[in-house]
């Protein structure tokens, strides 16, 4: 029997947290949880998450800049990044990529839909 998936969700807005959280916990993801640049470094030190979810207007250091940095680390580079974020405006979405992020997802999330694009950005087949 396989694993469930580790998902380490950095968001500093506690209603998001918690939707994300119940969402993904329905389907029996393990969800870690930090609110800011600092706590998401410390969880992946003791973690290993398969995938991140980072909102990219956290305190400290901005989502751009985390993913940037994480994307520089051995242990971590491989680990898919998925931006969630309110940024919506033209070029929003390529800024996140050139950032290093390997997805996007909009906010307000489509709870219809966000577990499918979690399970599509973990390579697990809906059928």
């Amino acid at each position: 029997m396989q694993r469930p998936k580790t998902i380490l969700h950095i968001e500093d807005n506690p209603e998001n947290r918690v939707l994300v959280r119940r969402l993904l916990m329905s389907v029996s993801y393990q969800v870690i949880e930090a609110v800011n640049a600092f706590e998401a470094i410390t969880c992946l030190r003791k973690f290993s998450p398969d995938l991140i979810l980072m909102d990219i207007n956290i305190p400290d250091v901005d989502g751009y800049t985390l993913t940037a940095k994480l994307k520089s680390v051995p242990g971590v580079k491989n680990i898919p990044i998925i931006a969630i974020t309110a940024n919506a405006m033209r070029g929003d979405r390529e800024r996140t990529m050139r950032a290093g992020c390997d997805g996007y997802i909009e906010k307000p999330i489509d709870i219809d839909n966000f577990l499918l694009q979690v399970d599509h950005f973990l390579g697990i087949k809906q059928y």
